[in-house]
């Protein structure tokens, strides 16, 4: 403003001013943006979530590895975790290059996302109307509702914090490019009605001005690159989630409301000035249907009626947890079919809504506009092309819901108005409804703090839920809690006994505890039911293999290797089966198979340095050695296989120095220790030889070797009576121990009869 002007504001009543000052827009979104950060500040404690996030990130090794080319070149490749979306994938590398394996980063920087999309939200929504306060009704609204915190809180849904960014980005361009965002408009609305300053006696409440005059689509003033702006945008959008397929449709519908460019003179221009966003979005889906060949093998389980059905209700159910955002739940399960009665309420519901808003829309376009970005925007994960076991998410309402805030936050202006009801009315609704949005969000963020506070939350609130009882209970394995774990499995096949992914996870805590007819038993049950499992066949081939059933092991990692070609453990796996049945070069071959699949395989590294040692290349040995220990410092059998090779070249410092950091991690070894005596023996130290012999058969008493070797170190140290002890505890545990004899003979010590 004008120094004159500047003059007569601060001469204004203080409320005046702090009005004026609340109702610029860097104000708005920086009080956006200080409550949102606020209310999603606790994520930075929460923990991964063990549904997709190891997929998307611990376990990922191209994710692990950070920003790199191969790494790049793999993120645009289709169908890993049944989507593609490849600067998804670059920016959880982007993650683990800058934070590591902390789930605070990555949780950070899905905050930061969201925050931005509040802000851009709006920006492009005052751009577009006009209306300074219902666009930060609506963006406020958006930042807080509980519906949201699915995808912020969970790191695995990157894609749709990170796609929505493009999406506002797309929407900011096109305004531009059609003349609703970057001039003056020539008539603004009065005031904002409804949320502040004195009502307006416009004939059609609701409709917020425009650029241009109606029949026309504005280009006047606006550079063309606006539009090819907008649709670089909307490419990057799709390279972040498919779900931006209906972008375009949104497009139109601005077009209508508050652009109002739809009109019959060009809605042929209209129509072709979005042929290359549509374009793009048909490829999208050409690339999504590719990527989700496997997860679309649902389509044969729940038949075309039952997908129609559970997508009317499930619009129905989306609007009720909008306004009752209570029991919210990750995943919601499959109900297998709906009564007719709620199938035929709900399309019943959602014909009249549609038809009650295109009879409105013809005065109130924001009805229009609100309603259908709600339906069309849903219409990729409603169901009726099912991707997964879901029969709704809280995530997929990320988008669409700003339809329905649109919708009631132009309405309520609208009757406000109408009525002329007092503007402290209707703000003090609005704010009423965000506190109430944030005080609930507050709650649900406090189930993400791990995996099992989620899905006790899930089990506690929904009914027959295997899916959550099956995540519930790999928590709990994960974290030594293997009874609970079992009993989870097994509630999950009480309520579907055609589980296989639970008798899988059964199969592998029995592994994990020794008790390998079990967890054979649970595997063959899982491939009854899936056959071409590769992670079911590759843990039933671990277990073969611990039974020394090399062949039988064999078959099984080459079948998991058939139905997925890129699975590092079951190449890592199959070499450890050859290797023991002597077939080392093809053990080598498929050893580095899995470390050209993921570099950072500290466990292959290992197994290939023994192939290589037994090959007599040492100096390879040792150096895949170390990079196991690199991408494993707490490998301990990596440590004691480079300290034993050290010591055999004589470089006993740094084996020592392997060896301690071994017991370090694991005190209570008794190999180690055994390890470490020899070596101190041969390097002269005796009494450390002594004292770790010592404690090796404190760990394990009937240890022949280490009884004889500490015998030769006692003798040796001039302690002839311990030494015959040890000898003849040699002897006694294997009466044909020559050197034990001879030993005690140089003793002149009788040996046991």
């Amino acid at each position: 403003m004008s120094e004159p002007e500047l003059t007569e504001a601060t001469n204004q009543p203080p409320a005046r001013r702090l009005a004026a000052l609340t109702a610029r827009p860097a104000f708005t979104c920086l009080l956006l943006a200080i409550v949102t950060l606020a209310v999603f500040w606790p994520l930075r404690n929460c923990d991964y979530v063990y549904l997709d996030d190891p997929t998307y990130t611990t376990s990922n090794p191209h994710v692990r590895q950070g920003l790199t080319w191969d790494g790049a070149l793999w993120a645009f490749g289709i169908g890993y975790a049944s989507n593609w979306h490849p600067l998804t994938w670059l920016s959880h590398m982007l993650d683990a290059q800058l934070f590591g394996l902390n789930p605070a980063g990555p949780h950070m920087v899905n905050l930061l996302l969201h925050i931005a999309n509040t802000l851009l939200l709006f920006v492009v929504l005052r751009n577009l109307t006009k209306a300074h306060w219902r666009s930060a009704l609506v963006a406020a609204l958006f930042a807080l509702h509980p519906l949201h915190v699915e995808s912020v809180a969970w790191i695995a849904e990157r894609k749709d914090v990170l796609s929505t960014l493009f999406w506002f980005l797309t929407i900011w361009a096109y305004a531009r490019y059609a003349g609703g965002g970057s001039e003056r408009v020539e008539r603004a609305e009065r005031v904002e009605r409804g949320v502040c300053g004195t009502r307006s006696d416009a004939p059609h409440a609701g409709h917020a001005p425009y650029a241009g005059h109606a029949g026309h689509a504005p280009h006047a003033g606006h550079a063309p690159h606006d539009y090819w702006l907008a649709l670089l945008f909307f490419t990057l959008g799709l390279m972040s989630k498919p779900m931006l397929v209906t972008l375009p449709f949104v497009l139109l519908l601005l077009d209508y409301w508050p652009l109002r460019r739809l009109q019959f003179p060009t809605l042929a221009r209209l129509l072709r000035e979005k042929i290359p966003f549509f374009a793009l979005g048909g490829m999208s889906c050409v690339v999504t249907v590719f990527a989700q060949s496997r997860a679309l093998g649902s389509l044969t389980n729940f038949p075309l009626s039952v997908r129609l059905g559970n997508a009317v209700v499930s619009y129905a159910r989306y609007l009720g947890k909008t306004f009752w955002p209570d029991n919210l739940a990750l995943p919601y399960p499959y109900p297998g079919h709906w009564p007719l009665s709620s199938v035929l309420f709900a399309a019943i519901f959602l014909a009249a809504a549609s038809g009650g808003a295109l009879w409105l829309g013809r005065r109130m376009g924001f009805v229009v506009t609100g309603w259908f970005w709600f339906l069309g925007t849903l219409v990729p994960v409603i169901g009726i092309v099912q991707v997964g076991i879901q029969s709704m998410a809280d995530r997929y309402t990320y988008v669409p819901l700003i339809g329905i805030f649109l919708l009631l936050v132009w309405g309520a202006g609208a009757v406000a108005a109408r009525w002329r009801v007092p503007q402290a009315v209707p703000a003090a609704a609005g704010a009423l409804a965000v506190g109430l949005c944030a005080i609930q969000t507050a709650g649900q963020l406090g189930y993400w703090h791990n995996s099992e506070t989620l899905f006790r939350h899930t089990i506690a609130v929904t009914e027959n839920n295997p899916f959550a009882y099956n995540n519930l209970g790999y928590y709990l394995y994960n974290h030594g809690r293997w009874k609970e774990a079992v009993e989870n499995y097994r509630h999950a096949l009480r309520i579907n006994a055609a589980d296989y992914v639970a008798y899988d996870n059964l199969g592998f805590c029995f592994y994990n505890q020794g008790r390998l007819d079990e967890a054979i038993t649970n595997y063959h049950q899982a491939l009854q039911i899936n056959p071409s499992d590769p992670n079911t066949l590759n843990n039933l081939g671990m277990a073969l293999t611990s039974r020394k059933e090399y062949d039988g092991a064999i078959r099984c990692f080459e079948a998991a290797l058939r139905a997925r070609p890129d699975y590092p453990d079951a190449c890592n796996n199959l070499g450890v089966a050859l290797n023991e049945i002597g077939r080392t070069g093809e053990a080598m071959r498929h050893y580095r198979q899995a470390l050209s699949l993921a570099p950072d395989d500290a466990q292959a590294h290992n197994n290939l340095a023994n192939a290589l040692l037994g090959r007599g290349k040492t100096d390879e040995a040792i150096y895949h050695y170390r990079l196991a220990l690199r991408f494993d410092p707490n490998l301990t059998q990596a440590l004691n296989n480079l300290g034993w090779v050290l010591a055999g070249l004589s470089r006993y410092d740094e084996a020592i120095a392997c060896y301690r950091q071994a017991l370090q991690l694991k005190p209570n070894d008794a190999m180690l220790h055994k390890n470490v005596g020899r070596i101190l023996a041969r390097m002269g130290k005796t009494d450390e030889a002594i004292s770790h012999y010592t404690e090796s058969l404190r760990l394990a008493p009937d240890d022949v070797d280490a009884h004889f070797e500490l015998g030769s170190v006692l003798a040796q140290n001039g302690r002839r009576d311990e030494a015959a002890v040890h000898f003849r505890e040699a002897l006694r545990l294997r009466p044909d121990h020559a050197l034990a004899r001879e030993a005690l003979q140089k003793l002149d010590a009788p040996a046991p009869k």
